[in-house]
C-alpha cells in the first residue's frame, strides 16, 4: 500500500467527434501522468460524449470505438478509466467504463440504472448492466459507477459491502440551478453512511440546451470534502491519497459562486460552445434598448468576443428617442459592430400592400406584429449574407404566455434567455455590470419600465400582471406544476391566476416553434415539460 495521486479530468467532448475527443483524453492523460498522477478518470461516455442521442446507433459506431481503443492504448504507466459505448458480439449496447493500463483493457463496468425521466432517454439506447467492477492497484480497493448509479442506495451498498475504498464515478450530470451543491451534499451523506471515498468527475461544456457545470468533486469516507474543481472550466484537478491518513488530501475548494454568477457563467458556457460547434463566424442580434436584448449582447460578448458580435437597432414610429440613445451607448461600451436600421419603409409597404384586405380594419397586434416580423425578416438576411447566427432575445416568462411574435422577436438560432425569468434577466444584468468598473448595460435600460415598444406609450404591464407576480404564478405553475386553486390559495387574485394559465396552455404551438436555449432549471421547454398542442384538459387542473 501506498500513497497516489489521481487526476479528475474535467473533460468537454464534442459530441460525435471520436477522434478529436480521443486526441483530447491522450493529451490529457499524459499531462497527468507529467503531474506525477497513476489514476486519471474521464466522464461519462466521454469518447462519443454525451447526450449522443442517435449517433449511438449508426451502423460504425463500433468500428469507431476500436479505433479509439487502439490509439488510447498508445499511453503508458497511467490507469486511465473513461467511458465508451459498449457495443457487445450479440448485439447489445451499454453506457460503459472501461480501466485501461498500458494498452491493457483492465475491467468494463456496463452502468445499472438507466435514467429515463426529465432531460435524460437512456432506455432508448442502452441495456442494463447487472455486475460490479472492483479493481486493486497500488494496494487500494477501486470501484467504478456511472453517474444514475451512484444515485440507487441498493447500488452503491453492494459496492460497499465489497470492501472498495474509493468509488470512481463518472458523469454527465447537466446543469440546473442549484443542483452543483444538492450533489456534494448528498454525496457527503453517502460517504459517512457507507464509509466510502467518492470521486465524482463530472463533464463540463454546452450541448445544444444542455450545460454540463463540471464541479467534480472528491469526498473522503468521513464526510469531508477533500477537493472541489470549478465550475464551468475544462482542466485537470488532482486529488492525493495519504496512506498515513487512509483519506485524499484536503485542498482548498474552489470560490463558491453565488446564484447570479452560477447562472451567468452557465449562460455563457452554453453560448459560446453553441456558436463554436455549429462552426458559425459569429452572432447578431437585434438590440431594442431593451433589457432581454441588452443581457443577450453581454452574455455574447463575454462568450466569444466583442469582435464576433454584432448588434442592429431597427427603430419604428413608436421606438423612443432614449431606447436608441440606450442601444447606440451599450454597444458603444461593449465594443461590437453596431448598425441601425430604420423599418418605416418596410411596415409601410407592408399595410400598403395589405390594405386591399384590411380596408378599414381597426388597428390590432396584427400591426404589431408586423414591425416584429420586419426586424426579424431583417436579421435573417443579414444571417444570410454574412453567415452570423441570429441570437433570440425573448425569455421565459414571455414565452411562457405568449408575450412574443412568431417569425418575429422569436427568430433566432439559440434563444440565450430562453429559460429565465423576467426577474432573473433583471438580476443578471445587475450581477453583470457588478463585474465591471465600467456598467455594460445602461442603468437607465434596467431601471425603466419594460415595453415592446409597437405602439403609442406601451408597457409590458398593459398585457401582463407585474413581473414579480407573473414570474410567481408561472413557477407555481410551471416548475412546480401546482394546479389553478393551490396558486389562488397562496393569496394571488383568481382573474389573474386565471388568465396566466390560460396563456399558457394557449401558446404552447408558438414555443415548439422556438429555437432551442440553454436549459437551467428542472422544467425547461421542450426536453422536459411536454405538453399535447392541442388537447381538451381543463385548464389549471
Amino acid at each position: 500500500m501506498k500513497s497516489f495521486k489521481i487526476a479528475l479530468a474535467q473533460f468537454s467532448p464534442f459530441i460525435g467527434d471520436i477522434e478529436s475527443n480521443v486526441q483530447k483524453m491522450i493529451e490529457q492523460a499524459n499531462d497527468a501522468k507529467k503531474q506525477n498522477a497513476e489514476i486519471v478518470v474521464f466522464p461519462e461516455l466521454s469518447i462519443i460524449g454525451y447526450p449522443a442521442e442517435d449517433l449511438l446507433l449508426r451502423p460504425s459506431l463500433a468500428k469507431r470505438t476500436a479505433q479509439a481503443f487502439e490509439k488510447l492504448s498508445t499511453v503508458k504507466d497511467i490507469v486511465m478509466v473513461f467511458g465508451f459505448a459498449n457495443l457487445t458480439d450479440d448485439g447489445q449496447r451499454y453506457n460503459a467504463a472501461a480501466v485501461m493500463k498500458d494498452g491493457q483493457v483492465l475491467g468494463v463496468y456496463n452502468k445499472q440504472n438507466l435514467p429515463n425521466y426529465s432531460v435524460f432517454d437512456e432506455k432508448r439506447y442502452f441495456n442494463e448492466g447487472h455486475q460490479h467492477l472492483v479493481f486493486e492497484y497500488l494496494g487500494h480497493k477501486f470501484g467504478v459507477l456511472i453517474c444514475e448509479d451512484v444515485w440507487s442506495l441498493n447500488t452503491v451498498q453492494q459496492l460497499a459491502q465489497l470492501n472498495v475504498e474509493s468509488v470512481l464515478v463518472l458523469n454527465a450530470s447537466p446543469y440546473e440551478v442549484g443542483k452543483p451543491q444538492h450533489r456534494i451534499e448528498t454525496l457527503k451523506e453517502l460517504a459517512k453512511q457507507l464509509h466510502l471515498n467518492v470521486v465524482y468527475i463530472n463533464q463540463v461544456g454546452g450541448q445544444d440546451d444542455l450545460i454540463f457545470d463540471g464541479t467534480s468533486f472528491v469526498i473522503n469516507h468521513s464526510g469531508e470534502v477533500a477537493l472541489q474543481a470549478p465550475s464551468f472550466k475544462e482542466d485537470l484537478y488532482f486529488a492525493d491519497y495519504q496512506i498515513e491518513n487512509k483519506a485524499y488530501q484536503v485542498v482548498e475548494a474552489a470560490p463558491a459562486l453565488n446564484t447570479m454568477a452560477e447562472i451567468y457563467q452557465a449562460l455563457v458556457l452554453a453560448t459560446r460552445d453553441y456558436v463554436q460547434r455549429s462552426g458559425f463566424p459569429g452572432v447578431i442580434l437585434g438590440l431594442s434598448g431593451g433589457i432581454d436584448s441588452a443581457l443577450t449582447l453581454a452574455i455574447a460578448v463575454d462568450a466569444i468576443g466583442a469582435d464576433k458580435v454584432q448588434a442592429v437597432m431597427m427603430p419604428y414610429t413608436y421606438t423612443s428617442q432614449i431606447s436608441v440613445e440606450d442601444a447606440t451607448e451599450q454597444a458603444k461600451r461593449m465594443g461590437v459592430t453596431f448598425g441601425i436600421a430604420e423599418i418605416h419603409p418596410i411596415v409601410n409597404s407592408f399595410m400598403q400592400t395589405l390594405f386591399p384586405f384590411f380596408g378599414n380594419s381597426p388597428a390590432d397586434t396584427t400591426e404589431e406584429n408586423l414591425q416584429a416580423r420586419a426586424r426579424g425578416t431583417l436579421l435573417m438576411g443579414l444571417s444570410n449574407k454574412f453567415g452570423n447566427l441570429v441570437l433570440a432575445t425573448g425569455n421565459k416568462s414571455e414565452l411562457s404566455v405568449g408575450y412574443c411574435t412568431l417569425y418575429g422577436d422569436m427568430v433566432g438560432g439559440f434563444a440565450v434567455l430562453k429559460d429565465v425569468y423576467k426577474t432573473i434577466v433583471f438580476e443578471l444584468a445587475k450581477y453583470r455590470n457588478s463585474i465591471s468598473e465600467t456598467p455594460v448595460i445602461p442603468e437607465r435600460v434596467i431601471s425603466r419600465p419594460p415595453s415592446a415598444e409597437l405602439r403609442p406609450d406601451q408597457k409590458d404591464q398593459d398585457s401582463l400582471p407585474a413581473y414579480d407576480v407573473l414570474d410567481a404564478i408561472l413557477y407555481a405553475y410551471i416548475e412546480e406544476e401546482q394546479s389553478q386553486e393551490d396558486i389562488i390559495a397562496k393569496g394571488f387574485e383568481r382573474a389573474i391566476v386565471e388568465k396566466v394559465i390560460q396563456l399558457v396552455d394557449r401558446n404552447e404551438y408558438k414555443r415548439r416553434q422556438g429555437s432551442i436555449g440553454p436549459r437551467i432549471s428542472s422544467r425547461a421547454f421542450s426536453r422536459e415539460r411536454r405538453y399535447p398542442i392541442v388537447n381538451g384538459w381543463k385548464a389549471g387542473v
